[in-house]
């Protein structure tokens, strides 16, 4: 396997590598990056070089970051994360925030979590053994996931952790989890330009949703686009990969505004769309600025019809959260709706509504944590082991026969195949499927596959 680890802290990106149980390609094997050690921790927060800004951090959460991180671990030769497994039992985490501005968004992937564990136990467990959870809350805070994540690892010894959503909350925790070789399982769709040993990203690489929607988006809008975001890695990089996209294919970017996370006065931006006049807004704010920004660009006359817009961080969820109405007929751009077509995705909605009340959604992300739990498994599974390092060994070519089809782990990056699916929001607050790629994607983070790419990593 040939990873490209980032220490994804930093704002550049440093090509690293990996093994795996198959040996990397001709001219595509790159070392192991060394796991930092305290001191490098420590000199990497005072410098500045984790990328504090990048990450959307104050300046009191950024010397709290700084503070969790330096105390990561000892010097060179600090202690690996240990798995507490009994005869009967094994631990695994699961670290989401369950309060704060990202709530509304990363609970209901708690809950499928949760609902997965418990599938699993009841057929048996795994290699013997019943799954035990711990939970923690991130609280929307970058610097108390980072935390949670050494508790989770070096105090409470899980297997594996499920969590995170924002790729601020995921690089605030990498370092942790590099220091201690412990095991991420992201599920959210993200920027890409980052690889690492020591997470599974589950969710869309930018080649299986971001690329695509803007594709199709100006091919049946228009090529004028209006780029906003919330200000952190995640929209910043997806909109640098949109720009090269944009000069490329010819579109026009006719505006690009950011706002803080949890900002809710649009009124400013909402008049800037306005004057730019673009085909469609590519949409990259994350948590409940989105109930803002959808219900003040609707309360300002501002329809689908008038304006598209296309979201990459608002699915089925936070629809529900935010009021079909004021979505109806804008897109999004996912590999998973609670509408797709599969005998597995009729299976998964009835046990998710089942177990938490038929008003309930499921979602992209939702079923992304459903399906890491499941996968974590069979990987362990077919390592016969709990150890990281025999089940990353083990994972690549891992199938699960999804909600959204068939998912396999990519043993060349710890990305998944995913099938790409663009949809419109309706009126009953499920999003329609309007088209689908034919096949699962390879996962392309670094994309690789593009010419007009080669300069962003």
């Amino acid at each position: 396997m040939a990873i490209r680890a980032t220490n994804a802290a930093t704002a550049a990106v440093e090509r690293g590598g990996g093994s795996d149980a198959a040996a990397p390609e001709a001219g595509n094997a790159r070392p192991r990056a060394a796991a930092p050690t305290r001191r490098a921790f420590v000199k990497a927060a005072v410098a500045g070089t984790l990328g504090a800004a990048a990450l959307g951090l104050s300046g009191c959460a950024q010397s709290a970051l700084a503070e969790a991180l330096a105390g990561a671990g000892a010097d060179e030769g600090a202690a690996q994360a240990s798995a507490d497994v009994t005869d009967t039992t094994v631990k695994v985490g699961i670290m989401h925030s369950l309060s704060g501005t990202m709530a509304m968004s990363e609970t209901s992937v708690r809950d499928a979590e949760l609902l997965a564990i418990d599938e699993i136990n009841a057929a048996g467990g795994v290699l013997g053994r019943q799954i035990e959870s711990v939970v923690e809350d991130g609280a929307s805070d970058n610097a108390t996931f980072a935390e949670k994540a050494q508790k989770l690892l070096m105090s409470d010894h899980v297997a594996a952790v499920f969590g995170c959503w924002t790729s601020a909350s995921r690089k605030a925790v990498l370092p942790v989890f590099e220091q201690y070789n412990g095991l991420l399982w992201y599920p959210v769709q993200y920027e890409g330009m980052e690889s690492s040993q020591n997470i599974f990203y589950v969710g869309a690489a930018p080649n299986q949703q971001i690329v695509p929607a803007v594709d199709y988006l100006a091919e049946h809008y228009g090529p004028r686009i209006f780029l906003l975001g919330s200000d952190y890695v995640f929209p910043r990089t997806a909109n640098t990969v949109i720009k090269a996209q944009a000069a490329a294919q010819g579109y026009e970017i006719v505006g690009e505004e950011y706002t803080p996370m949890g900002h809710t006065d649009y009124a400013t931006v909402i008049n800037k769309i306005r004057a730019a006049s673009p085909d469609f807004v590519f949409n990259t704010l994350n948590g409940d600025s989105n109930v803002s920004f959808f219900k003040q660009l609707r309360d300002s006359g501002i329809t689908a019809d008038d304006c598209m817009t296309c979201s990459v961080s608002v699915a089925e969820e936070e629809v529900a959260g935010i009021g079909a109405s004021y979505l109806e007929g804008h897109m999004t751009s996912w590999n998973y709706y609670e509408t797709t077509s599969t005998a597995e995705n009729d299976a998964f909605v009835a046990a998710y509504k089942e177990r938490y009340g038929a008003d309930r959604v499921t979602d992209d992300p939702i079923e992304a944590g459903y399906c890491a739990v499941h996968l974590w498994a069979a990987a362990c599974e077919k390592a016969g082991s709990f150890d990281v390092d025999a089940v990353r060994a083990a994972a690549g070519g891992v199938t699960f026969r999804a909600p959204e089809g068939l998912m396999t782990i990519d043993g060349d990056n710890q990305h998944m195949y995913k099938t790409i699916r663009i949809g419109r929001v309706n009126a009953d607050g499920l999003i329609d499927e309007v088209w689908a790629s034919d096949e699962p994607l390879k996962p392309d983070p670094y994309l690789d596959g593009y010419a007009w790419a080669a300069d962003l990593s």
